[in-house]
């Protein structure tokens, strides 16, 4: 293998550099490697060291021969123009385990690059100088070797028929799933740059061999760039600890559990990586399609007077007055967003005990997706009946998640109930409300629910303006129509104030008046 890798051991990296040299760790991931250690060691092209600052890290991990003593007896032996670390697991940690390790080494000491090589010599360390380059030169942060690349080459090369189609078709999928174009997800040749680990959590990934596949999830969540460039594929005699089927399977499951949570279904802290978002930066208008923004601007008239309670940067409020005419005022305690203009915006937490504003001066009060928000959703609610009594008609145009939808429901009975950045089980959510529970609220403080309906899944914000959106759309509005709480996925309600007893007790008094004049008038007339 060595005579026919031996060209690429003369490519060098032709760029310049000036100050200090970027530090290069070669992590070699080791396990029962006695017979090949010492010539992937001497393999790695010394002229590395000419532009890095280059350190070699060999952790076995409780292998069953004596790789641990061949490679102390190369470090000891051996004319090598880096440092050696030779470190050993008591207990082995798996291919993922060990990759931790070797990364919190390389964050721990320092270094800028990290490559990742294994100790049976199926990736060739000739390619080091190629591969680390695109990190040297700032165009990638992780760069993978890719046996896919080169049409036939890997079958060539000795990947067993099985694997290639296999590889094939696993990669297909995460593609598929990912919206990414890798040409090969499992090739366990790569290098990181240390800075973009830091930026991932890979210590919460799996201990087994699909870590490979977690922390590519974690870089395209994270937005860093990954790039490939093509390396040979050699298959020796090396005994093979990988149980194909379980892996398979165990890449599969980690891909879909990644995109449930960008579906806001399920919600794993290791695939919590999307930059952090702030204020209201993740509330979106939601058009072209039913949803509880089209459903509130359909009802409010033209020139109307709109409070929007927890506006979210005010987008909805500033709709309404692009469109219906409207004199919006916003409330929130985060600013308004970027070039949004409302006629007026208070700054206010609504978990005050008061509210900055009368209700009874507007025509409508929107709450769309805030009533979750509150710590005490019935407070807030007798805040609004208190504060809109004088005036009957205005209108509360109100929606909230379901948490008894469908896939809520079958989650629950699987002993799931995840959290996660968006959703019906948004992080962020105080209360949870099913159509019972949230008519219950607003009746029980004093509100009649003139309007009730179900609001389907956002298919066209998860998956893309395109037909298969609008199918869904139209098969959960269909589900939605034969059985409202469990296809809806949002919740949305008009109500109004029910008159209070001062003024039913005060119109009574009216209406006596008025009625006893009119007796008193008819028995003069007539006596």
């Amino acid at each position: 293998m060595s005579r026919h890798l031996a060209p690429l051991a003369k490519k060098g990296i032709d760029c310049a550099m000036t100050g200090p040299k970027p530090r290069l760790l070669v992590f070699i991931v080791a396990y029962n490697a006695e017979r090949t250690i010492e010539d992937v060691l001497q393999r790695i092209p010394h002229e590395l060291a000419e532009t890095y600052e280059v350190e070699v890290l060999i952790i076995d991990d409780s292998s069953r021969d004596g790789t641990f003593e061949r490679s102390h007896a190369v470090k000891r032996a051996a004319d090598l123009p880096f440092s050696l670390h030779v470190l050993f697991n008591p207990v082995n940690q798996g291919y993922g385990g060990n990759q931790k390790i070797g990364y919190h080494f390389a964050v721990e000491q320092g270094f800028d690059f990290v490559a990742l090589v294994h100790g049976d010599g199926q990736y060739a360390p000739e390619c080091l100088p190629e591969l680390v380059k695109p990190l040297a030169d700032g165009a990638a942060d992780a760069v993978f070797g890719s046996r896919m690349m080169a049409r036939g080459e890997a079958l060539r090369g000795g990947m067993p028929y099985y694997k290639f189609v296999g590889n094939k078709i696993l990669s297909w999928f995460e593609n598929r799933m990912l919206r990414t174009n890798l040409t090969e997800f499992h090739s366990g040749y790569r290098i990181y740059s240390v800075a973009a680990l830091k930026k991932v959590p890979f210590h919460l990934n799996t201990n087994e061999f699909h870590f490979d596949t977690e922390i590519i999830i974690q870089f395209v969540f994270a937005g860093l760039r990954i790039r490939e460039l093509p390396i040979p594929t050699y298959y020796g005699d090396e005994i093979c600890h990988v149980d194909g089927l379980k892996y398979a399977w165990d890449v599969v499951k980690a891909v879909l559990v990644s995109r449930a949570q960008e579906l806001s279904l399920l919600y794993d802290r290791k695939f919590d990586c999307r930059a952090v978002e702030t204020d209201n930066a993740h509330y979106e208008i939601k058009r072209g399609y039913r949803s509880p923004h089209t459903e509130a601007l359909a009802r409010v008239k033209a020139g109307a007077r709109v409070l929007d309670l927890g506006c979210a940067g005010g987008y909805m409020g500033a709709l309404l007055r692009n469109e219906r005419g409207a004199t919006v005022t916003g409330v929130d305690m985060f600013p308004l967003g970027e070039e949004v203009e409302l006629d007026t915006f208070v700054h206010h937490d609504l978990n005050a005990p008061t509210l900055p504003v009368s209700v009874a001066d507007y025509d409508y009060v929107l709450m769309l997706d805030v009533i979750e928000h509150l710590l005490s959703p019935e407070s807030f609610v007798e805040l609004l009946r208190q504060s809109s009594a004088g005036s009957p008609n205005t209108r509360l145009i109100v929606s909230t998640g379901n948490i008894a939808f469908a896939i809520t429901r079958v989650l629950h009975l699987f002993g799931q109930f995840n959290y996660g950045k968006r959703g019906i089980l948004d992080i962020t959510h105080t209360r949870l409300f099913t159509f019972a529970t949230l008519r219950r609220l607003f009746e029980q403080a004093g509100f009649d629910v003139t309007e009730s309906f179900g609001i389907p899944v956002p298919f066209p914000l998860a998956l893309g303006d395109n037909a298969a959106s609008k199918v869904l759309l139209r098969i959960n509005q269909a589900l939605i129509w034969g059985w409202k709480s469990m296809f809806s996925y949002q919740i949305f309600f008009v109500v109004q104030a029910r008159p209070t007893l001062e003024t039913l007790l005060a119109t009574a008094h009216e209406q006596s008046d008025v009625r006893s004049r009119k007796t008193e008038e008819i028995r003069t007339k007539f006596a």
